[in-house]
């Protein structure tokens, strides 16, 4: 995740801005559903270390897409299981980067550079749905996120930490004296593994993110390895650099991570596919 270069001065004061939330081994019981009341407003754009914008808008066809998704997502009337593709292959059309580094597409894939950054996608919260995300490493292991459940549009990279969560991708967190709690497929230091499905790169890893209400399923390349709902018990906070504990909002947007120079990533596929029936109330 974010703990070989989280030692910058002002990225650890904005750190030290947010409010504490409980970080005992018990259920998350606080509800941090939304930022500080101060939190930047909305910018006409958002721009990578680069200086380099990426497209502020997605276009008509993809917010209407992703949009209608949700709307038939809550009537439970959507009983198609089409994929809604997200990315298009081509450019970053209906994406937006924050943070340091930068997001390209390249051979059909986006390509993470630099970090700490977040590219998120602008269309909307999503809610009620399973986000398949299609993955590889350049190297035999590399560090990035899948982040879910943001409850506004990011300004910067650190909110969504604190605020969503984050499904990691680390296949050997304790190369970094860190535990399975921050392995590929956690939510970031909060869950522990049910089983052992990434694989190293270069090879192609499939990550799918149910969004059911207050629960939240990680299936990698065909196993379970995290099922969590909102108040479960979580481990106490072991590094500074760690999320705050508190609920997460039912619905938020949802990004894709670029970590640092050394930790290359490829995102092959960002697809989400409506939840029939939600499970969540039953």
């Amino acid at each position: 995740m974010l703990k070989r270069v989280a030692s910058g001065c002002c990225r650890l004061i904005l750190v030290a801005s947010l409010p504490v939330f409980a970080q005992s081994s018990s259920a998350q019981t606080s509800a941090p559903t939304a930022p500080p009341q101060n939190y930047p407003s909305q910018s006409s754009s958002a721009q990578s270390s680069s200086g380099q914008t990426s497209a502020a808008k997605p276009s008509p066809a993809q917010t209407s897409a992703a949009m209608q998704s949700q709307s038939s997502n809550q009537s439970g009337a959507n009983q198609s299981g089409t994929w809604i593709q997200l990315f298009n292959g081509k450019d970053l059309s209906g994406w937006k980067h924050v943070g340091p580094g930068y997001m390209t597409v390249e051979d059909g894939l986006i390509h993470t550079h630099g970090g700490m950054g977040l590219l998120y996608w602008t269309a909307g919260k999503l809610s009620n749905c399973v986000l398949r995300v299609v993955f590889r490493m350049r190297d035999e292991n590399d560090n990035s996120g899948v982040f879910i459940r943001i409850p506004v549009e990011p300004r910067e990279e650190w909110m969504p930490v604190h605020y969503g969560y984050e499904v990691q991708i680390d296949n050997h967190p304790e190369k970094s004296n860190e535990d399975e709690y921050h392995s590929t497929g956690m939510l970031y230091s909060l869950t522990k593994p049910l089983a052992k499905a990434w694989k190293p790169g270069p090879e192609w890893n499939t990550m799918d993110i149910t969004l059911d209400g207050p629960h939240t399923m990680v299936v990698l390349n065909g196993v379970k390895v995290t099922d969590y709902r909102e108040g479960d018990p979580v481990p106490a906070k072991k590094f500074d650099f760690e999320p705050q504990h508190g609920m997460r909002p039912l619905e938020g947007y949802i990004g894709l991570q670029n970590h640092s120079d050394n930790d290359v990533v490829f995102f092959k596929e960002v697809s989400i596919k409506p939840l029939s029936s939600p499970m969540s109330g039953k």
